[in-house]
């Protein structure tokens, strides 16, 4: 199972990349969980300095944009 987390304030563009990200796990058709983590000292511990970012598996794979259905697809069965 995927653990994907999304790191921000729940602003827009945080929401988005979570529905992106829900989207794009069904498609790719992976076990997977969500979290949204919106705690300032949490997001610190990735050395994140913009958000939105996206976390598979404890890894950054992108900071400050909320990226497409298919862009965070790749991602997942890389």
């Amino acid at each position: 199972m995927k653990k994907i987390q999304i790191l921000g304030s729940g602003c827009a563009k945080c929401k988005r990349l979570a529905e992106n990200a829900e989207t794009a796990a069904k498609q790719v058709g992976i076990e997977y969980e969500i979290e949204k983590v919106t705690d300032m000292a949490e997001i610190m511990k990735f050395k994140v300095m913009m958000t939105p970012a996206l976390v598979v598996d404890g890894v950054v794979k992108f900071a400050g944009k909320s990226s497409s259905v298919d862009e965070i697809m790749g991602i997942l069965v890389s």
